[in-house]
């Protein structure tokens, strides 16, 4: 046996420059997975004839790569197929073999078995099954090969093997959220990725369908157009594997957002003032992987009513023009859309009405698909097509799932023209991780819960308010508008008005009805924004917002429509303390605009101080206890804090209003929501802030809350909230930990110490957000107000603090809002040389540049 190793490496090597050089020269892909696999055939025959085996062995390809489509970089499957168990020499000579498979560069996937091993193995493994269905003879012995292959189908229930494929491909779906809108999607295994075409491809070969898109029109599963559709699809996403593994230089199927704009750049996208390359390159994937997600749907529903064929069921009329088939919608005539175009509406009025309807027959869905071209101008101008469209809307069930099916079906983008240019866009402002549609949709189901009973316990002020607010379905057209113009340049809120007041008028709605629909598309983000970055205890800003609203049936909307949007964007961006924020927005506009002005501030504090005195009788505590602590404190401790707040604090501090140690007390939030509370007493010293924030960060907690108050005897008291970016279990077991070891650095006054560096996500490096810093002075010009946008990132408020203690900043409060992976926060500071215009540009400036990632 003589084999040149080298020889074989280097003429790997030189067939994949050869691939490239060919596939940038025709573009053909099928000629290069098709080539790949020739070239790997040759090199495989050869070493296997070197080897000197025996003539009863044989060698075979398997799973993609027996199916004749071998990527550039796609693993090789192969089996060894053997007539009885190896003998000792065999055994070591296959070990040669496999060693020389990996010593020339080729990653190679290989089962050594016995017929009857195969069999034994596909019984128990539906993945070796699948594997072993596209198995192609290379070499050896053909008979032993046609053994195995005549077994391995007659073995085979193809009514079984189709039941588990779609089980298979559910768990697959679910693995990836079910969703093929994912920031960075696996083109191979996500939903409307290529797996999706070639599980087709296995059902129909295990029952006999063929193994083709042309054996399958032959055979009446898909029709010619859908036949072209498909194989259209899978040309735009076999290209673009290939290009990815060329690209990459290795095995890589995930469109990480490192190679999304290269990626887009080899397809000729460019970045326009509206759009970056990249985004058009994944609107364009995303709009083929909804069309293979609706193929796949409809192929094996088709394949699974032939294999399983039930005559017993007899169709069941609805009207004249549709039937019900088992617990699926079919229209009776193929020709229905064509002839009565209202019916495209019409269907999902029925699937709405009738609870036992699950779903629509294949024909129905392909009648619908092609029914797009019937959504004509002349169509949505239809006052009766309108009042059907309208109707959607006030359902009693099945808003969501008709909707969603309208969107997959393209019926959506059709009939609202500037829904059907956000289809598949990304948003890539770092908090949102579906595309524009799937957030809007996402949006509405929230709101839809909101009114379900079954979902009250999980969103019970929502539940309540929403069962309060007349015409609450309005809600559903205000989120369907609220992101409609993202990607066109421009403030979205504004322009979305525009298309939310046209349609509006169009479709019939009240004067009254309209404004609040356009009203809360223009400010759908102004409560989030007031809630996370304004002080709530300034009762200045209640009266603005409260003017904004204007009465109760604008707040409750806008309140329900702010908190399922924020929902909305990702399963990360929502946690308890921005419900909170919220709430507490809500409820003290509510009492605003209920008493027609805010209560005078001496009222809010008298109450407040009252209510604190109360809740300190529960601990047999003195009616003079309180006395000597708030004379130190003046009105903006009290506005700034709650009774419950004060009392915890009094209860404290009353016995070391002078101490000399610092106090740290901790314990777990008291409205029952996530996180923790800190409180720091101390007298006040340099850097504090920073070795505080230092401290979370490092101790794994994210700061979300800080009240920054000086006594009058220049005590700081300080007052924080904190999340767990660790989701740690043991709360309750870490409070000790804190007050201790956080006293312990304060007592010893050591210097503060920088977080750890974490590694940024790769949505920050690849869509960087360019950080803003600005000043605006109060108008006495005491205090500043800096508010900064920057990236998020361990040691950020670190950075902050420590920058700010340089320039001898005094910090009095600070709002921490952090939406996904942007911060904005907002600071209340002065000192230092602040008054000086100059000083304050070079704050600016410094910290611009150290907020840069």
């Amino acid at each position: 046996m003589d084999i040149d190793v080298a020889a074989l490496r280097a003429e790997v090597k030189a067939g994949q420059a050869r691939l490239r050089e060919q596939y940038e020269a025709d573009g053909d892909a099928r000629a290069v997975l098709a080539e790949r696999c020739r070239q790997v055939d040759d090199i495989l025959v050869r070493l296997w004839q070197a080897h000197g085996f025996p003539a009863s062995l044989t060698l075979a390809a398997v799973g993609g790569y027996g199916r004749g489509e071998l990527y550039p970089a796609s693993d090789i499957d192969l089996l060894i197929l053997l007539p009885r168990a190896a003998s000792a020499a065999t055994q070591a000579r296959l070990e040669r073999l496999v060693g020389h498979f990996w010593d020339i560069g080729l990653e190679i996937g290989h089962s050594v078995r016995t017929v009857q091993e195969c069999l034994d193995e596909a019984g128990n493994d539906i993945t070796v099954q699948t594997a072993l269905l596209e198995a192609r003879h290379l070499t050896g012995d053909a008979r032993l090969f046609a053994s195995f292959r005549r077994r391995l189908l007659d073995s085979l229930d193809a009514q079984a093997f189709y039941e588990a494929k779609r089980l298979e491909q559910q768990e697959r779906h679910q693995r990836y959220n079910e969703t093929p809108y994912s920031l960075e999607p696996n083109c191979k295994d996500s939903p409307g990725g290529l797996r999706d075409l070639q599980v087709i491809f296995w059902i129909a070969k295990a029952a006999g369908y063929g193994s083709s898109w042309e054996e399958l029109q032959r055979q009446g599963i898909v029709t010619l157009e859908g036949m072209r559709d498909a194989m259209a699809r899978e040309d735009w996403l076999s290209h673009l594997r290939i290009r990815l593994h060329f690209m990459v230089g290795r095995r890589e199927d995930r469109l990480l957002f490192d190679y999304q704009s290269n990626l887009a750049a080899r397809y000729g996208f460019v970045n326009t003032p509206a759009k970056r390359a990249s985004e058009q390159l994944m609107q364009e994937y995303y709009r083929n992987a909804k069309a293979v997600t609706l193929l796949n749907t409809i192929l094996l529903q088709n394949m699974g009513a032939a294999l399983a064929p039930q005559g017993e069921l007899a169709p069941q009329p609805i009207d004249d023009d549709f039937q019900a088939v088992g617990n699926l919608l079919d229209l009776r005539d193929e020709a229905l859309f064509v002839r009565k175009p209202h019916a495209i509406l019409g269907a999902f009025q029925i699937m709405q009405s009738r609870h036992a309807l699950q779903g629509m027959t294949a024909r129905t869905l392909r009648a619908l698909w092609r029914a797009c071209e019937q959504i004509t101008p002349e169509f949505r101008a239809d006052p009766a097509n309108r009042s059907r469209f309208l109707k959607l809307f006030l359902a009693e069930q099945g808003i969501i799932h008709e909707f969603r099916r309208m969107n997959q079906l393209d019926i959506l983008g059709a009939y609202l023209p500037n829904f059907g240019q956000i289809v598949g866009q990304m948003q890539h402002d770092l908090f949102h991780v579906y595309t524009v549609d799937q957030h809007i949709l996402q949006v509405m189901r929230n709101l839809r819960r909101f009114t379900m009973s079954e979902f009250a316990h999980e969103y019970p002020m929502c539940s309540r308010i929403s069962s309060e607010l007349d015409s609450n379905w309005l809600l559903y057209i205000a989120a369907l508008f609220h992101d409609i113009a993202k990607g066109r340049g421009g403030d979205h809120s504004e322009l979305g008005t525009v298309d939310a007041r046209e349609f509006c008028e169009n479709h019939g709605l009240t004067a009254e009805d309209t404004e609040l629909v356009v009203w809360l598309v223009r400010n759908h983000l102004v409560m989030s924004q007031v809630a996370q970055k304004e002080d709530l205890s300034d009762p200045e800003v209640i009266a603005r917002f409260a003017a904004l609203v204007r009465d109760v049936r604008h707040l409750q909307a806008l309140y329900l429509l702010t908190h399922a949007d924020i929902r909305g964007t990702s399963p990360k961006v929502w946690n308890q303390w921005k419900g909170k924020l919220l709430a507490d927005l809500y409820s003290l506009t509510l009492h605003y605009l209920s008493h027609e002005e805010a209560p005078p501030a001496h009222g809010v504090i008298a109450e407040r101080q009252a209510e604190a005195m109360r809740l300190l009788r529960f601990f047999a505590l003195s009616a003079t206890v309180h006395e000597r602590l708030w004379k130190q404190l003046d009105t903006v401790y009290f506005l700034r804090h709650s009774a419950e707040e004060i009392a915890w604090h009094t209860r404290s501090l009353h016995y070391r209003i002078f101490n000399d140690r610092p106090v740290v007390r901790a314990r777990l939030n008291q409205d029952g929501s996530e996180g923790l509370q800190v409180m720091v007493y101390t007298q006040d010293q340099p850097d504090l802030f920073a070795r505080i924030v230092g401290f979370f960060a490092r101790a794994g907690y994210s700061i979300v809350d800080a009240k920054i108050h000086t006594t009058a005897h220049g005590y700081a008291l300080d007052s924080f909230v904190v999340l767990d970016v660790e989701k740690r279990e043991n709360h309750r077991e870490i409070l000790p930990y804190i007050e201790h070891e956080l006293e312990d650095r304060l007592i010893r006054r050591t210097p503060p110490e920088a977080p750890s560096a974490g590694r940024l996500s790769r949505q920050v490096r690849h869509f960087p957000i360019k950080p803003e810093v600005r000043i605006d002075s109060d108008e006495k010009g005491a205090h500043f107000i800096l508010s900064l946008v920057a990236a998020d990132r361990p040691g950020l408020l670190y950075t902050v603090a420590t920058t700010l203690a340089e320039h001898g900043a005094n910090l009095h409060t600070a709002k921490i809002a952090t939406l996904g992976e942007r911060a904005e926060d907002v600071f209340l500071i002065s000192g230092g040389d602040l008054r000086e215009s100059a000083s304050r540009i070079r704050l600016e400036t410094e910290l611009m540049e150290r907020l840069k990632v």
